[in-house]
């Protein structure tokens, strides 16, 4: 038997979470079932759709019951199982509990070798986050030679990629960033030709008129709200919009009456798509292993955003929403 520290959703939040959110309890495991592997967490992701699973609400990913462990994406280490396909000593990875350690079905999980990479990689771009792009970016985005393309939240995991697997396909790219720091990361390690800090103008539109002068071909939208709203006033015809997320509206207590901007379509044409990587599953393998590719041969860069210490998992997780992290946000549990 096991003791490990659990976090728990304490109770729903109204608009942004606090940290009456979370309560961090100490629970103690039983040693694994046949079929089980009990595993020593290592990196625990935290990701901004995990706001949307605290609501009560219908969502595409099943809410969280008040007093329920939350869980997400992690990297561990198996320490002990009982007729699985797994050894103890290997690393894998799976939906886990915020937590030291966590009992799992060993269906759930899956063995991972990053080679030189640093198996916080399988997280970030590797994990869903880069899936995510690679599908987003090849499938609906289909970036062409010579097209504009504008990504939201660049200097995020999956817009960092969306850019450069845009520019990989000849497209010029600009980005929205929340600060000059982000945006130098954006421009000079992420290789895009431009990138606005939202927060530092009043009038998207007309930055963006000056950043993409003839238009954009492809949108891929990591935020919604007014970033969207100005990007929309600049689709080209038949441009294509990927809509991945809308951190801009997670903790909106009303939803904003809209959208307004669709009249813009039937002008351009423009081809609007939502994006739930879990649709793409089937090839998952093929996707990592071309990402994989890529960072070796440094045509992708990648950042990580490290928080050390289960205990700070929740501002990790709050800290998403003030846009404190560059790169994946990952929270080292060991």
């Amino acid at each position: 038997m096991v003791t490990t520290a659990r976090y728990f959703l304490a109770e729903r939040p109204d608009g942004v979470p606090d940290d009456d959110t979370f309560d961090r309890r100490t629970v103690e495991l039983d040693d694994p079932a046949p079929g089980e592997a009990l595993v020593k967490l290592r990196y625990l992701s935290v990701d901004p759709y995990m706001r949307g699973r605290m609501d009560a609400g219908e969502s595409y990913a099943e809410p969280w019951e008040v007093d329920e462990p939350l869980q997400g994406g992690a990297v561990g280490e198996v320490v002990d199982e009982t007729g699985t396909e797994f050894e103890s000593g290997d690393t894998v990875v799976g939906n886990m509990s915020w937590s030291e350690y966590h009992l799992a079905d060993g269906d759930d999980l899956q063995r991972i070798e990053t080679g030189a990479l640093p198996v916080s990689t399988a997280l970030g771009v590797l994990g869903m986050p880069g899936r995510t792009a690679y599908f987003g970016t090849r499938e609906v985005l289909e970036p062409r030679a010579g097209d504009t393309v504008v990504v939201s939240a660049a200097a995020g995991a999956v817009g960092s990629v969306v850019g450069q697997l845009a520019k990989l396909q000849g497209a010029r790219v600009v980005g929205f960033a929340g600060s000059d720091e982000k945006c130098e990361v954006v421009e000079d390690e992420f290789g895009f030709d431009a990138c606005i800090n939202y927060k530092a103008t009043d009038d998207y539109v007309a930055a963006l008129a000056e950043a993409a002068p003839g238009g954009v071909d492809g949108y891929f939208d990591n935020v919604g709200g007014p970033i969207t709203d100005a990007v929309f006033s600049h689709l080209n015809v038949d441009a294509r919009v990927a809509v991945c997320g809308q951190i801009a509206l997670y903790n909106a207590e009303e939803t904003p009456t809209g959208p307004r901007k669709l009249g813009k379509l039937i002008e351009t044409r423009a081809r609007v798509e939502g994006l739930l990587v879990g649709d793409f599953a089937p090839r998952f393998e093929q996707a990592t292993a071309d990402l994989a590719e890529w960072v070796a041969a440094g045509e992708i860069e990648y950042r990580e955003t490290v928080t050390e210490g289960l205990e700070n998992a929740p501002d990790a997780f709050l800290g998403l929403f003030e846009g404190e992290n560059v790169g994946k946000q990952v929270v080292r549990v060991e």
